[in-house]
């Protein structure tokens, strides 16, 4: 278990779910801060920003290996600059939109890219870090994350098993003693298919850490299957409305689909109870109802049991449907009433 701003995040606790705001602003800090209110209003835990500039990512530079390939989905042919140059978020920004979120009760934090963002944040005293996919294999980040004592939350997409180790090695030698490891498949938008949550044991186990999902598909069934498998942390991205379209908006959530997302991923963790085969509490007025062998017409004494007399029907009380094999052809030792359950001493 870790524990983000006071609330708790582990197997023993509701999902925690992460609405991501990345650039579904689309160059408006008005649109950011209603984005606010409606994560605020869907009841999801935490709001997450990117914290970076196109130069701190890249450099401004047209060649092919600075250009996404022509058939990406969504940014075929662009520039990494002119998209981060698009996306990212307005650094003086972050205090309006963490306040806005802090006066709902949501948790704000954010993903930092370079140290000066790092530094940045620090300065909002935000209360946990987040690495990004990309970002697993740039070891003095994740120290220097890890170093302010924070908890972490590192996306391990693309990542090979031992890339995940040596940023876990890395964060804990830094001094991180909080951490979550979440699954993530780094396309966008990505495809369930890939999603690969029969991992989610595997990952939990190789790394120790309490586990998630960032997930990039499109709806809430994958996040909710990933609960199913020990997921303790969802992060989706949101926008106001794909309609409107958006840098990320192909693969985010609407305002209405992130409160169905918070209900679901709560009943499908409180579904998951404890391993016990047998009649739940709530049960236990059912099994009056179950079917028995029942004296339907009044009889007398001395009388022969038939189908015409003795059927099974519910509720319990009587002996088992599979005696009536046994009691057919029998009789009365005395008079019976309709509505008796049959029972051995009767015949």
């Amino acid at each position: 278990m870790i524990s983000i701003a006071g609330r708790a995040i582990g197997a023993d606790h509701p999902p925690f779910v992460v609405a991501e705001l990345s650039g579904n602003h689309n160059g408006s800090l008005e649109r950011a801060l209603a984005i606010v209110d409606a994560v605020a209003a869907s009841g999801a835990h935490a709001l997450k920003l990117q914290t970076y500039r196109p130069d701190t990512l890249t450099i401004d530079c047209d060649g092919p290996a600075f250009r996404l390939g022509d058939g990406h989905e969504l940014w075929g042919g662009e520039t990494l600059y002119r998209l981060f140059e698009r996306a990212h978020t307005p650094w003086e920004w972050h205090e309006p939109i963490f306040e806005r979120a802090r006066r709902h009760g949501l948790i704000a934090f954010s993903s930092p890219f370079d140290p000066t963002a790092v530094e940045f944040l620090e300065k909002l005293d935000v209360p946990a870090y987040k690495i990004a996919s990309s970002e697993i294999v740039d070891l003095p980040l994740i120290r220097l994350a890890a170093a302010t004592g924070k908890p972490l939350i590192i996306s391990t997409g693309m990542a090979s098993t031992r890339e995940i180790q040596d940023a876990l090695g890395a964060a804990r030698e830094a001094g991180c003693t909080e951490l979550a490891v979440l699954s993530c498949t780094a396309s966008y938008p990505a495809s369930p298919a890939e999603s690969n949550l029969r991992s989610l044991p595997r990952l939990a186990a190789l790394t120790g850490e309490v586990v998630g999902v960032s997930d990039h598909t499109p709806g809430i069934g994958v996040p909710l299957a990933a609960v199913a498998l020990g997921a303790c942390l969802i992060e989706k991205h949101v926008t106001m409305s794909r309609a409107e379209g958006g840098v990320d908006s192909a693969f985010s959530l609407e305002p209405a689909e992130l409160a169905a997302l918070v209900v679901e991923s709560g009943r499908a963790w409180q579904s998951l109870g404890g391993v016990d085969i047998g009649p739940r509490p709530s049960e236990l007025e059912g099994l009056r109802f179950r079917r028995s062998l029942y004296v339907v017409r009044d009889v007398r004494a001395g009388e022969e049991v038939t189908s015409e007399n003795v059927r099974s029907i519910r509720p319990a009380g009587g002996l088992p449907p599979d005696a009536a094999g046994e009691v057919m052809g029998r009789r009365f030792t005395r008079d019976v009433p309709f509505g008796t359950p049959l029972s051995w001493d009767l015949i």
